[in-house]
């Protein structure tokens, strides 16, 4: 069989985005003609109809379809491979994108990134804040290279690792009944208002889901998007929260909270690494999920460790 060239590729996804032969050629600068024979050697090629022809156009048959989405996926790769080659003949060795949830960019890949940058300086991340399940589809759409997320959302298609584990807390006021407590399962502090984030988190879903396991629900008083929004609404006795211990900030000093760790077996967090195919990585990419993969040493204290 023949090679398929990059030509055809091109001017069979025009033919599918405009709907007509004669648009297709226009936009690729090609005699009607000419498109009309290289569509018919294609069908000739693969050994089937690619295309309806209709009065007012042309449709994509099942197999069309099938060659369509193809045809798409190598001229990406191939449009990646040129971006990529032409950062080399620049003097960058390419770029990576991630998509992070937050508590992996507060508490983990500052220093590791940095670290990373201080071993690969011509290598530019891109680096994105969404939440686990929006880091999931960035990388099973090909928006991201990376995505960083919680462990416990499925990630289907996705070739996963293990990255960090981060130890979920009760946060409270320091004069609530619960503070003096060293450490207590999640459903004995549901009889108190809390303060979360927003519902589409995956920290959010998480705690709704325990809670209901154990019969208990949540009583969300007030539900916020950051972390440093829950600590301060704690602070000032709208509720008490639960939060990954490594994303407390050290500015928050000041507020005079307590952090509880929940018993639950759950409330140990895996933060895992998701790609499609790590041998299908870019090579840029794969120095940084092996940079990330290497052992670390423990992080130190919680700026919020009870004395």
């Amino acid at each position: 069989m023949r090679r398929f060239d990059f030509v055809t590729l091109r001017l069979f996804v025009a033919i599918a985005d405009e709907g007509q032969l004669t648009a297709a050629a226009q936009r690729e600068h090609m005699a009607l003609a000419a498109v009309s024979k290289r569509v018919s050697d294609l069908e000739a090629m693969v050994g089937s109809e690619l295309l309806y022809r209709r009065s007012r156009g042309v449709e994509l048959t099942p197999a069309g379809q099938a060659f369509l989405h193809h045809a798409r996926r190598i001229l990406e790769d191939v449009s990646r491979l040129e971006a990529e080659l032409s950062e080399y003949g620049e003097g960058v060795r390419g770029h990576v994108r991630i998509h992070s949830n937050t508590s992996a960019i507060i508490a983990f890949l500052p220093q590791d990134l940095s670290a990373f940058s201080r071993e690969f300086p011509q290598i530019k991340l891109d680096l994105q804040e969404r939440n686990s399940a929006e880091a999931i589809s960035a990388v099973q759409d090909g928006i991201a290279d990376v995505g960083i997320f919680a462990g416990h959302v499925a990630a289907d298609g996705l070739e996963v690792r293990p990255y960090r584990h981060d130890q979920l807390v009760l946060v409270t006021p320091e004069d609530h009944p619960l503070s003096q407590r060293e450490r207590l399962f999640l459903h004995e502090a549901t009889e108190y208002d809390f303060v979360g984030l927003q519902q589409d988190t995956s920290l959010q879903s998480l705690l709704h889901e325990q809670a209901n396991q154990a019969g208990r629900t949540l009583r969300m008083r007030i539900q916020v998007r950051s972390f440093d929004a829950i600590c301060r609404m704690i602070h000032h006795g709208m509720g008490i929260g639960v939060l990954p211990q490594r994303t407390l900030y050290q500015d928050l000093r000041d507020l005079r909270l307590r952090l509880i760790p929940l018993a639950d077996d759950w409330a140990r967090r895996e933060i895992v690494i998701g790609m499609r195919h790590y041998e299908t990585l870019p090579v840029v990419a794969r120095h940084l999920v092996d940079h990330l993969l290497q052992p670390r040493q423990a992080q130190g204290a919680s700026f919020f460790d009870k004395s």
